[in-house]
Parts: C-alpha cells; sequence; structure tokens
C-alpha cells in the first residue's frame, strides 16, 4: 500500500473495533451482476466459478455473490438489503467515480447531502441498493451529549460542484485501494426491534432516529456505529414496515459480516445472544446469527 497516496488509505470506518467487512448477494444472473459491480463500483473480480463471484478493492474482499437460478425476485416490502454503502477515501475519489459514473450512464436514483458525508444512490440490475460516498472530516460532526450524530436526510449533493473537484481527471475508473464497505442500511419490520438486538445484544452505539417522509409517508430510520462513527449500520421501515421472517428463495441479501478487532470480545457476543434467544453458529473464522427478521449476521476477526 501507497501510504502517501490518501486513496490507497483503508476508509476511517474499518478503523473502528466492529464495523463491516463484507456482504453477500443471493444474485439470478452472476455474470451480469458480476459485471456491473466491476463497471459501475471499478471493483476487482477476485474469483469467479459457476456457482460464485468474489469481488473487492486493494486486494480485499467487498463483496460475494452467491447464485442461484431459481430465486424469485427481492421483496421490498420484506427484510433485506436497502443499500449497501462503498465508502471512498476522500471526496476527490467520490468525484472521479461520479465522473466516471456520468460517462457510462448509470442511472442515479436519488443523492443525500447528510452533513457527515455526501452520498450517491443507484441499483444494481437485480434492484440491490448501492451507495457510493464520501465523509466529511469527523470534525466536522455534530455530537450531542447523549452520542446522538446529526444526520441530514432531505438534502441533495450538489452534483455540479462535486463534478468541479475531479476536473481534468479522465483516466479510466478503477476502485481506489482504500475503498471499503462503510455501512449497511437494513430494511426491517421494526425500527426499535433492530435497536433492542443490533445495539442492546450485539453492543453497537445508537447514534441517533429520524423520522422522515420516504416514498409519500412518514418512516423511520436508525442508526448505529462503533468507534464513534457516524453509522456502520441503519435500519429502516420505509418500504417494509411489519415485515417478519425472510424467504430464503428470494434473490437480495444473503448475508454480511462485521469484522472485530481484539478490542471486542467476541465470545461475549455470543454469550449475548444466546441469553436473547439468538441463534449461533460457527463458521470458518468466526461465527453467525439471525436477527429478528432471520437477516444472517456474520462476526470475524478483523
Amino acid at each position: 500500500m501507497d501510504a502517501a497516496n490518501p486513496s490507497a488509505r483503508p476508509h476511517m470506518a474499518v478503523r473502528a473495533p466492529l464495523h463491516i467487512g463484507c456482504y453477500a448477494l443471493a444474485v439470478r444472473d452472476l455474470g451480469r451482476v458480476a459485471d456491473f459491480y466491476r463497471a459501475a463500483v471499478g471493483l476487482d473480480l477476485m474469483e469467479l466459478t459457476a456457482s460464485r463471484a468474489l469481488l473487492g478493492a486493494g486486494g480485499v474482499p467487498l463483496l460475494h455473490l452467491e447464485h442461484r437460478a431459481d430465486l424469485k425476485p427481492d421483496d421490498k416490502a420484506a427484510a433485506g438489503l436497502f443499500h449497501a454503502a462503498f465508502a471512498m477515501p476522500t471526496r476527490g475519489d467520490l468525484a472521479r467515480w461520479y465522473r466516471h459514473a456520468q460517462r457510462i450512464g448509470l442511472a442515479i436514483a436519488r443523492t443525500g447531502d447528510h452533513l457527515v458525508n455526501e452520498a450517491i444512490y443507484f441499483d444494481d440490475p437485480e434492484g440491490n441498493g448501492c451507495e457510493c460516498y464520501a465523509d466529511r472530516p469527523p470534525e466536522t460532526w455534530a455530537w450531542d451529549a447523549a452520542g446522538h450524530c446529526t444526520i441530514e436526510t432531505g438534502r441533495p449533493v450538489d452534483l455540479q460542484a462535486l463534478a468541479r473537484a475531479a476536473e481534468g481527471a479522465e483516466a479510466p475508473w478503477r476502485a481506489p485501494a482504500g475503498l471499503r464497505i462503510g455501512h449497511i442500511n437494513l430494511r426491517v419490520g421494526d425500527c426499535a426491534a433492530a435497536e433492542r438486538f443490533y445495539a442492546g445484544v450485539i453492543g453497537l452505539d445508537f447514534t441517533g432516529r429520524r423520522h422522515i417522509e420516504f416514498a409519500g409517508r412518514p418512516n423511520t430510520i436508525s442508526f448505529m456505529s462503533s468507534g464513534r462513527y457516524h453509522h456502520h449500520l441503519a435500519a429502516n421501515d420505509f418500504t417494509s414496515r411489519g415485515a417478519g421472517l425472510r424467504d430464503p428463495d428470494r434473490a437480495g441479501l444473503s448475508w454480511f459480516a462485521f469484522a472485530h478487532s481484539r478490542a471486542i470480545d467476541g465470545e461475549a457476543i455470543k454469550a449475548r445472544l444466546a441469553a436473547a434467544g439468538a441463534p449461533v453458529a460457527a463458521i470458518d473464522g468466526g461465527f453467525e446469527t439471525r436477527d429478528p427478521w432471520g437477516t444472517r449476521v456474520r462476526f470475524v476477526a478483523a
């Protein structure tokens, strides 16, 4: 890694004791989805077989694709993935990516200037939500005495200003070596239940809740994090309020993984999960549980 190159430094989100390491999608068309993440996000194809693909950046695996041709399409009214967020190491990287997105004609769904970051949202060919974002300096984030971070939800990004930040950068786009998964945003049936599980049991810090309008009705989104990051995990009921257990025969989120440093006691997490009645199973390099909606959540050493 080139320590003098800010784009090669792993994003600040992964320096937290507990952070998102990678995630997996169950997909119906492996080749099409893999090609999309290579072309749109600039991920490197690290492994490809008839049943799976592995993509990443800087030699770090970030996205697993698991092929099942018989899957039903994802259901937005069910629990699952709202979006996975690719965190750019610098705003300049986000600007260069946005210029690339313009060149290839990527359909942008919306943007959000959240004060803590600038974010651009789009979907993959099977409807899985994606975000590319760049954080503003942490010293500019506003925290209150209760540990809640101010995350604005209704302001669009100034895309013209962002594009100007990339002027002169016309080289072919490739994801910078420091790109990581900054956060995961989940569709859940109930935000309070998500807070109880992910903050109360797993041990993330609750960093705030917002009540906003989405799709023409009031909705809720909750934010949780580790290490005073604004959020590593969000949970919302925008399209999934009241959802029950996930259907394992639908495409979409298969699992996501928290990576933890030595500061995190994995055995203590296991004990809290067991006490809460959540399943715990061993996997290579760690363990796995399921949240109240059946979403598989893995824990591995960072």
